[in-house]
């Protein structure tokens, strides 16, 4: 029934995500989100562990791009300082943004990982464009008001996959 909903697979943190692993896919790019994927949503700046994260799969050759629905000053204010091309105001899940990414990737939908904090947005979209997708733990337990619906929505399909003994981050 969550064929289109659930990503092909679950991780804590994007720290999982090793060049190793996506070689392994045979991924050579990521879309990702911005905020509670990567960094908390009020947090302006990357970690220093997110800064080490981003070196290395620069140094693997895998390319990174940020694809976000925040407004152009939050993505600009995170995403420059690291080299990292970004799209803001995605408006994902609907497809022109990832369509965007691939095209400045100049990578195909199989070379493409999608990582993302959430199903109604990241994933949805990410699979109608056929990519393959991480869904990691939001890294903040707070969210901006427009997430708190898609939130709600995403217990109940939690819920559900928790009855049928499939939820993925048990605690």
């Amino acid at each position: 029934m969550y064929n289109f909903l659930l990503p092909d697979e679950f991780i804590r943190s994007v720290y999982e995500i090793t060049p190793e692993k996506l070689k392994d896919l045979g991924i050579k790019g990521i879309i990702t989100d911005l905020d509670n994927t990567l960094v908390e949503w009020d947090r302006a700046d990357a970690t220093e562990e997110l800064v080490q994260w981003f070196e290395m799969m620069r140094e693997a050759g895998i390319k990174i791009i940020i694809a976000s629905n925040n407004h152009e000053a939050r993505v600009r204010q995170f995403a420059e300082p690291h080299g990292i091309p970004f799209i803001f105001r995605a408006k994902k899940p609907l497809g022109a943004a990832y369509y965007a990414a691939l095209v400045q990737l100049r990578l195909r939908r199989h070379e493409v990982a999608m990582l993302g904090d959430q199903l109604l947005t990241d994933v949805i979209g990410a699979k109608r464009q056929k990519l393959y997708t991480f869904l990691v733990r939001p890294v903040a337990d707070s969210d901006g008001l427009v997430t708190k619906f898609n939130r709600f929505v995403e217990r109940r399909v939690y819920n559900d996959l928790k009855r049928k003994g499939k939820y993925p981050w048990e605690d």
